[in-house]
């Protein structure tokens, strides 16, 4: 049962995931289980991608399967706590800037492989980073965009954390459609993915995982 779970979320059969999900669980299988097989389902979908086999609706219609089997879990497992977790990632779309589609996706990636994820959501200011490392002690700052006048801003992010000496205490990682490795090196950051599988790799390898 645990192999037609994970072949029903590469698949992308959605309706037999979720019944999967319910025979399993009135079959009394652990939740971490079944977790487990959804976390090799979304590697197998990650590879897809790697490959040019699936695309972005893929990842979006990945998600939402994960996101239901999640809502249905959730009253049978003890949420990890932050000392299980690989290590924190503080996310943001940065000022000037509204998209969150793709930081959605990565953030997803990012907490079904261990991170804890939080979200500052969209149009992020420098100060609105920098007070979420102060309160948070994260490992990894990721910042999205999506237009190209966003650039300057995490240019200008990066630059205040610096100035707020608080440099040396996190990776910071951007990614976003328009982002190269010519604007990684202007924004002054530290790695960039160019899609969510290379942003899990790149966290990862960050801290030495």
């Amino acid at each position: 049962m645990s192999n037609k779970l994970i072949n029903n979320i590469v698949e992308m059969r959605e309706d037999d995931a979720i019944a999967t999900v319910k025979q399993m669980m009135d079959a009394n299988v652990p939740v971490m289980d079944i977790l487990d097989k959804c976390k090799r389902a979304m590697e197998k979908v990650g590879e897809r991608f790697e490959k040019g086999e699936y695309f972005v609706p893929q990842l979006l219609m990945a998600a939402e399967i994960m996101t239901q089997i999640t809502e249905m879990t959730k009253d049978e497992i003890q949420t990890k706590t932050d000392d299980d977790k690989i290590g924190t990632v503080v996310m943001g779309t940065v000022e000037g800037d509204i998209h969150d589609i793709g930081k959605g996706i990565v953030n997803f990636n990012l907490d079904v492989n261990g991170f804890k994820v939080i979200d500052l959501g969209e149009d992020v200011s420098p100060t609105q980073f920098i007070d979420a490392i102060k309160e948070h002690n994260p490992d990894i700052i990721g910042m999205s965009c999506l237009l190209t006048v966003a650039f300057d801003s995490m240019e200008k992010t990066v630059n205040a954390i610096k100035k707020a000496d608080l440099r040396d205490e996190v990776k910071i990682m951007i990614g976003g459609a328009p982002i190269n490795d010519e604007i990684y090196e202007y924004t002054g950051a530290d790695g960039w993915a160019e899609d969510a599988v290379k942003a899990v790799k790149l966290a990862k390898n960050f801290i030495g995982v």
